[in-house]
């Protein structure tokens, strides 16, 4: 995998593992930072799950305020906000959002601003009792970004996203878990190995199946009950074609653990 300046890629077996490595900064998030994120994200080759770690203090702190070239960020003003966020910001969680394996997100401290689109990204979101998630846009007069206001409601329901982006109130790791905005919310010193373990369950998965669960799933949320039904007859099409899903059925009736190739 390529070398990076803000970020640091690793590869395990199956499962690629993404580390904010700018812990200085409390992994705050400049353009340069999305950019390789971006272009990590499609270089992950056949990794069959993604796991997202902050280094450090922090998962991700937001968009850097320093000030200096790396650190111009979505914050900075009128149509430099607009062409930052164009050009770096909302292509890197557009692509983060439609990857289609699973991604695992494991937040340590704050994750704020665009660092809280990041972490609710993940189809796991696994919190430390140290976590909090933070849309503080409201206290500086801007408008929520990195895609929060349309990721929001749908994890927490409309009350609780409201009150995140109008009120900028910090929602931590236990009760981010009782309202439905995380997977799960664990002890800090676990919190690494259990996002560990879910993610290479997940890259030992079906991987085409998941991939279509994910799909379904997040395509789910905006349409109809037909077409819902109809994406999933197709996904069934797909996963009923592969190599997993054969092994899967002679696994059953054999009765032992499959053992899937993720084709």
């Amino acid at each position: 995998m390529a070398d990076y300046e803000t970020i640091r890629v690793e590869r395990t077996g199956d499962v690629a593992k993404l580390t904010l490595n700018r812990p200085e900064r409390l992994n705050a998030c400049p353009p340069a930072m999305a950019d390789e994120i971006f272009a990590a994200i499609r270089d992950l080759g056949d990794a069959r799950a993604l796991l997202i770690v902050g280094e450090g203090r922090a998962f991700c702190s937001g968009a850097d305020l320093a000030g200096g070239r790396d650190s111009d960020s979505s914050i900075s003003g009128g149509d430099r906000s607009f062409t930052v966020l164009q050009q770096s910001y909302n292509p890197m969680m557009a692509a983060l959002w439609n990857l289609p394996i699973p991604v695992v997100t494991a937040v340590n401290g704050p994750a704020a601003g665009i660092g809280c689109s990041i972490a609710l990204a993940g189809d796991f979101v696994i919190a430390g009792k140290s976590g909090y998630f933070l849309q503080a846009f409201v206290n500086i007069g801007l408008v929520p970004d990195g895609g929060s206001s349309w990721i929001l409601p749908r994890l927490a329901g409309l009350a609780q996203a409201t009150r995140m982006m109008m009120l900028g109130e910090r929602i931590h790791g236990e009760e981010a878990e009782r309202i439905g905005l995380i997977t799960k919310c664990v002890e800090d010193d676990a919190l690494i190995s259990e996002a560990t373990a879910i993610a290479e369950k997940l890259a030992a998965g079906p991987t085409v199946a998941l991939a279509r669960m994910k799909a379904n799933l997040r395509n789910g949320l905006q349409t109809d009950l037909n077409t819902a039904l109809q994406m999933e007859a197709e996904g069934q099409r797909l996963a009923g074609s592969t190599e997993d899903s054969r092994e899967g059925g002679k696994s059953f009736l054999e009765k032992r653990k499959p053992v899937f190739k993720g084709r």
